[in-house]
């Protein structure tokens, strides 16, 4: 299946899409893919967003604007570490890491009318963001070819050379299930990434390791479940407002973050708290007074 209609399968079957929280759990990945006979590469839980942003925010005509070494698949996102962009004195970008000790361009005057300026101090992309702020306006902003050559010319001229400017991305991951993102198992190669908004997760078959791919792709994919032991529990309201509607979405909410606050304050953890609705879509009913 695609990577969407995977979690849709797993969600509805199990719990979720697997998460991968620590090396037990990828030996354990390796092990249930093996005993299946599987001989590719598997969808997991794992995704991320992929939005381009400018370092002083520009969102204005050209914003858009890109120029990618196609022919070395950029941005490739290799071993998923590469969240900023270095352009060369050809005028074509790279993404790479942000820690990477590059020269760089900032810009000083006004985002409609930038004047471009070259720090060949090397630095990381956040402390040139940083000395582009304090000394200048910010890193430079590229909307078209002719600036994409007035800082290409900034460039030092030498095979290798590059230089920040102020294109990057956020390095967010994401479980499907919500897990947080702490532990990784990147496997080494690129990612190209092209056009996408979103790239999703998979491990290789061998080695367990992790490589993203365009959630398109149909691949087998590994579920986890865990036991769930579910209690309904019956309420009786009496209200001292008449006027109160407790099937109000808002109503409803409001008592079960109440319910939900109490339970914690008593040190009870691992319970979530849902409505139960009836067959005409209403939680609660009035009951009827009993006849004298």
């Amino acid at each position: 299946m695609n990577w969407t209609e995977a979690q849709t399968y797993c969600r509805k079957t199990y719990t979720d899409l697997a998460t991968i929280e620590n090396t037990e759990e990828v030996n354990q990945l390796i092990n249930t893919v093996s005993s299946s006979g599987l001989s590719s590469d598997v969808w997991i839980g794992l995704y991320t967003k992929i939005n381009w942003r400018w370092s002083d925010g520009y969102t204005g005509t050209g914003a858009g604007f890109r120029s990618w070494h196609n022919y070395e698949n950029e941005p490739n996102f290799k071993a998923a570490s590469e969240f900023c962009v270095t352009t060369s004195n050809s005028g074509v970008w790279w993404d790479d890491r942000c820690s990477g000790q590059f020269p760089f361009i900032c810009y000083r005057g006004t985002q409609l009318d930038p004047e471009f300026v070259a720090v060949k101090e090397p630095m990381s992309w956040s402390s040139a963001q940083s000395y582009c702020r304090k000394n200048f306006t910010d890193l430079a902003n590229v909307r078209n070819d002719t600036e994409k050559l007035k800082i290409a010319s900034l460039v030092p001229y030498g095979y290798g050379y590059v230089a920040w400017f102020g294109l990057f991305r956020d390095p967010d991951m994401y479980w499907s299930d919500g897990s947080g993102f702490s532990f990784s198992y990147w496997n080494t190669d690129i990612n190209p990434l092209g056009s996408m908004s979103v790239a999703c997760g998979a491990a290789l078959q061998s080695s367990g390791s992790w490589k993203f791919l365009p959630c398109e792709t149909r691949l087998p994919f590994v579920c986890y479940s865990v036991h769930v032991r579910r209690q309904a529990v019956k309420l009786r309201i009496k209200l001292e407002d008449s006027s109160v509607d407790l099937n109000d979405p808002a109503v409803k909410a409001d008592m079960l973050k109440k319910l939900q606050d109490r339970l914690k304050e008593k040190g009870v953890s691992g319970v979530t708290l849902k409505w139960r609705e009836q067959p005409d879509g209403k939680v609660f009913h009035k009951e009827d007074k009993p006849e004298l």
